[in-house]
């Protein structure tokens, strides 16, 4: 069988790699629009900041590694057709020669692009975007001729990575972000803790700020807001999320969502015969509110890009859903976030409770503990796990226990079964009951204590 495979990077090259697990006889070919397979785009930031010093580093898999797994890497090719009823894709190389490439089965992971608002002036030359190698070489092109400061527009996971990166290398940073806190996947009080850290760390931050023009000023450039307040840099990166790129399915009748995204059934089986799509360029099934968004995350890609390959070679494995669960290092401190905020919860019709709990990371007595807050959002009635958020000190089980929340939403446990649950224990690293179970005993008690709130 011929498996065809539109994209390089963690959906496609999972999918392939499974593919060739699964049936070793399979003939796998992927085409990429660039010449960077199975490059980590999360390690951008740090290949900014100069903690990784070589960005080949960057890659999960050589190239040589790829192809003795048996993938066949048309490099530097990009898909511009899909004959659903022939089995063939339409590409054109660098150089502009087109090719036809047959396919029983095909795999569609072209990803997700920067979302570019109509923002005058972002086609300036100096105005940024950090999505891939190409973007992380140009803006360290820019970096290079000793630029002093910056504005970053977007306060989300990229906004803030790329500040603590120009931080590094001791270049002022100013942060716009147009809602009220910074970091929407966690709730405004986090939020606002968050920005703390950045505050603390040289980083100016402005919210509730609108960019309405990026205007040249003299040698920097010069962002106009819509209350007439004004920031100026010797560059602008714009991290404003992302959108899928899914306009080369669309145009040959696969489904697409009202955010553009492609629609797949758990399976990752489009509506289209023998053709899946996997990765940043599809919907994603939330595990907890039991329906398709658009969650673009790496491992997200990962899982479906697996359970693509799989299925295409015969399988039958579902996609268990994602709950958005993601951890992010600033500074000296991490802030991660699983399942639903309070405001995603309340915007589903959800009656919740939400309390927030300090506590110290281990026991306080050993040197070196030290806040963790964790934030646990439950259901009101059935008391079930709904989401978790937490901050605490980088190097201090962070990202360990945002995982624990996880996996006990990932299998529906109530905020009081957190307790239940047996988990390690020594005084340099935890406390006989761990910070976790100490935030659900807190949470089960405040709920007790209250009214059930109005509905």
């Amino acid at each position: 069988m011929r498996l065809l495979i539109i994209g390089g990077s963690d959906a496609g090259i999972s999918a392939a790699l499974r593919a060739r697990e699964i049936d070793p006889h399979t003939e796998v070919h992927m085409l990429l629009a660039d010449d960077y397979p199975n490059f980590s785009i999360c390690g951008l930031p740090f290949y900014l900041s100069g903690e990784v010093a070589d960005w080949k580093t960057l890659a999960h898999r050589s190239r040589n590694d790829i192809e003795f797994a048996g993938v066949r890497l048309h490099l530097s090719e990009t898909a511009v057709s899909i004959d659903p009823l022939e089995h063939t894709v339409t590409s054109h190389d660098a150089e502009g020669a087109r090719r036809t490439h047959a396919f029983d089965r095909l795999v569609i992971a072209t990803g997700a692009i920067p979302i570019l608002p109509p923002i005058s002036g972002a086609d300036h030359p100096n105005v940024f975007s950090l999505h891939t190698l190409d973007d992380a070489f140009a803006l360290q092109k820019k970096l290079s001729t000793g630029v002093k400061s910056a504005v970053i527009v977007g306060g989300g996971y990229i906004g803030l990575e790329t500040a603590d990166a120009l931080r590094h290398r001791d270049i002022a940073v100013t942060l716009i972000e147009r809602l009220p806190a910074i970091l929407r996947t966690v709730d405004q009080p986090m939020g606002m803790r968050v920005e703390s850290v950045l505050a603390r760390n040289g980083v100016q931050v402005r919210t509730n700020m609108t960019v309405r023009s990026i205007d040249p000023d003299a040698n920097q450039l010069l962002v106009r807001c819509a209350d007439g307040s004004t920031a100026a840099g010797d560059l602008v990166l714009l991290a404003l999320g992302v959108r899928p790129r899914a306009e080369l399915a669309a145009t040959c009748g696969i489904a697409t969502d009202e955010r553009g995204a492609i629609r797949v059934d758990r399976q990752m089986r489009t509506n289209v015969p023998d053709i899946f799509a996997a990765g940043d360029c599809v919907t994603t099934w939330h595990r907890l509110l039991e329906k398709d968004l658009y969650l673009p995350l790496g491992t997200t890609s990962h899982k479906q890009g697996r359970i693509a390959g799989e299925n295409a070679v015969g399988g039958i494995r579902e996609f268990a859903g994602s709950l958005g669960t993601q951890s992010v290092k600033l500074f000296d401190r991490v802030v991660a976030a699983t399942g639903l905020s309070e405001a995603e919860a309340s915007a589903h019709g959800l009656p919740i409770f939400a309390t927030e709990t300090i506590t110290a990371d281990h026991k306080a007595y050993y040197p070196g503990a030290t806040e963790l807050v964790v934030r646990l959002i439950g259901h009101w009635e059935t008391g079930r796990l709904l989401g978790g958020q937490l901050l605490g000190s980088y190097g201090h089980e962070v990202s360990k226990r945002v995982d624990v929340l996880a996996a006990a939403i990932h299998q529906g446990l109530r905020v009081d079964e957190v307790n239940d649950l047996d988990l390690s224990y020594t005084p340099p690293l935890s406390s006989p009951w761990d910070p976790l179970q100490m935030a659900a005993q807190h949470w089960q008690a405040r709920r007790d204590a209250q009214e059930r709130p109005q509905r």
